[in-house]
């Protein structure tokens, strides 16, 4: 196994089933404060920073997605965890996917947020990822976070525009770079119809990286899928509108409609 001991906090009742948080490429645990209160009134609430980024270690690349899946697996085995939730978003959905594909006997039920099973061209990835090495990830940040939200709620929300982009702007170059190859590499379409978690996959109405197409095909291919598309949200749907998204993920992870 290739894993590393990734930064992670845990909150929420010790005895209260296990969800664990993906981030997205460029974040870190803090994209998820406008869900983790109300998760943790019914779950012991596991958030990490993927390898690269945040208070993760920074191996040397290149990476692929099953050192990312290898990662949770070992966090999950130092935590004594046999069976978790797994809600990720962009590249944590994909870290998802395939933990469930690959090691089904770890994840009971799946939220997959504003991601995709193949993201193309390849080339752009790694074009990104070079533009990272040769001048930092302050290079990207302001790009990036444009995307993330709508241009209303960046308007509105001035501070957290700021905020967000120094979070890029703070992430390893090589943690960042890597992980921008691990997109343009990874192809999981085939494994969705392994996939027999019952997933929820959630799209942002306005998200130019990952379209709602992109989870439709998500929801339409595993064995248990469910779409649901959520109006006036970018990327970060989840901080964007977590009124509607929070407890549409928390009815689902019970085994409810969410």
């Amino acid at each position: 196994m290739s894993a590393v001991a990734v930064h992670h906090v845990v909150t929420g009742p010790e005895d209260a089933p296990v969800v664990v948080l993906s981030n997205s490429l460029g974040s870190t645990t803090s994209m998820w404060d406008a869900q983790v209160d109300e998760l943790a009134e019914h779950f012991r609430v596991v958030r990490y920073d993927t390898r690269g980024h945040g208070g993760s270690p920074v191996p040397q690349g290149p990476y692929d997605i099953d050192d990312l899946a290898d990662d949770v697996v070992a966090l999950l085995d130092t935590l004594g965890v046999e069976k978790a939730h797994v809600v990720g978003l962009s590249l944590g959905g994909m870290t998802g996917m395939r933990l469930a594909a690959r090691n089904p006997e770890r994840v009971d039920r799946l939220v997959v947020l504003c991601t995709g099973a193949r993201l193309e061209p390849s080339s752009a990835w790694h074009d990104r990822a070079a533009t990272v090495r040769a001048n930092g990830s302050t290079a990207v940040a302001e790009a990036v976070v444009a995307r993330w939200y709508t241009p209303e709620f960046l308007e509105k929300n001035p501070d957290v525009k700021a905020a967000c982009e120094g979070i890029v702007a703070a992430t390893p170059a090589e943690g960042y770079a890597s992980c921008c190859e691990v997109i343009a590499e990874m192809d999981l379409r085939d494994d969705l119809r392994g996939i027999a978690a019952p997933t929820l996959a959630i799209a942002g109405a306005d998200d130019p990286a990952t379209p709602p197409p992109h989870l439709e095909a998500i929801a339409d291919s595993v064995q248990d899928g469910h779409l649901l598309v959520v109006p006036e949200s970018a990327h970060l749907a989840n901080a964007e509108q977590p009124q509607t998204i929070t407890p549409a993920i928390i009815a689902h992870l019970k085994g409810g409609a969410a």
